[in-house]
């Protein structure tokens, strides 16, 4: 059996495969696709396999992506030669909360201020800080990473309202609400979290309404995908005063344009889309994978976390 890695682990992560797999010969290959046609499975971050690698692929039969995403992966060659897709969905979550929190917690005891002075050697008393406690959340897919999110929320003292397509509970929401009737609820939100995967039912899902229904003290945080909100929506709510402030990790465009507005606002925090950068990542991905390859080896076909390349997640 082969098994190509299109991205290189760390050596102590290679050692720990080929201790526990002796009977499978392994490619350690930073987006080197030679070894395609014959690999029985792939291990990808899920951005380097076209549909032309797919066709080349006579041997492959799953495909193991070290991420959450999926969108810019071949769907159609893929689904059309049968091969099965899983994830990682869930390794996420506990760094990815902590840079929610991290951030939320930055804005409203003003860090960004307080830094600000201390380069600039001046001592300002008037930060106009505030708290988390008493204030309420949205949080638009409360899935593991949502959840993990709420769960922390609810620690600070904040209520959290959880959306997605069914309105079903979610753990550590204090109340659901569906995808139509997030507009319902948006008045209410202090602050709005968006973790959701690019879909076509998430493409551009909020729009000029779902801002103009927010406070104008809203902080809005989208760590999911940039194609939820389209660029000029989301600037116009910013410049208007809409809403009050904008963490974004993901954009329509990444990397983001040298020239966009963005860059030059003071109500918006740019994160490159890192918030799940942790030195845990791969040694959580292989986690997944390790008890995957055993179940695959003995005939289970089934992995965990399996992915619809129909519906995008």
């Amino acid at each position: 059996m082969e098994v190509l890695f299109t991205f290189v682990p760390r050596e102590n992560q290679q050692e720990r495969l080929l201790a526990e797999f002796p009977e499978v010969n392994f490619r350690f290959l930073y987006k080197n696709k030679s070894f395609l046609p014959t690999a029985d499975i792939v291990v990808t971050y899920g951005e380097d396999l076209t549909a032309e690698d797919i066709e080349s692929a006579e041997n492959l039969k799953w495909i193991m992506v070290a991420s959450a995403g999926i969108e810019k992966m071949p769907h159609d060659a893929i689904e059309d030669k049968g091969i099965i897709v899983s994830n990682v969905k869930g390794i996420h979550k506990t760094p990815m909360a902590e840079s929610v929190l991290a951030h939320l917690l930055a804005l409203k005891r003003a860090l960004p201020f307080i830094y600000r002075n201390q380069r600039n050697g001046e001592w300002n008393r008037k930060t106009k800080s505030s708290e988390l406690a008493g204030s309420t959340a949205v949080l638009l897919g409360p899935g593991a990473i949502g959840s993990e999110i709420g769960r922390l929320l609810q620690a600070f003292g904040v209520r959290t309202i959880g959306c997605n397509r069914s309105g079903k509970k979610a753990p550590h929401m204090d109340d659901m609400v569906s995808f139509e009737k997030v507009l319902d609820v948006l008045p209410e939100a202090d602050i709005v979290i968006s973790v959701l995967p690019s879909t076509a039912e998430t493409y551009h899902l909020l729009k000029k309404e779902h801002f103009r229904a927010m406070k104008e003290d809203t902080i809005f945080m989208n760590f999911g995908r940039g194609d939820l909100v389209e660029d000029q929506v989301m600037l116009e709510a910013l410049k208007t005063g809409e809403i009050g402030h904008a963490v974004l990790d993901v954009f329509e465009e990444e990397p983001l344009p040298a020239d966009h507005p963005y860059w030059k606002m003071d109500n918006v925090i740019i994160s490159p889309h890192v918030s799940s950068h942790s030195g845990k990542y791969v040694e959580r991905a292989l986690d997944v994978f390790i008890p995957n390859l055993h179940a695959w080896i003995k005939g289970d076909t089934s992995p965990s976390n399996p992915v619809d390349m129909k519906r995008g997640y």
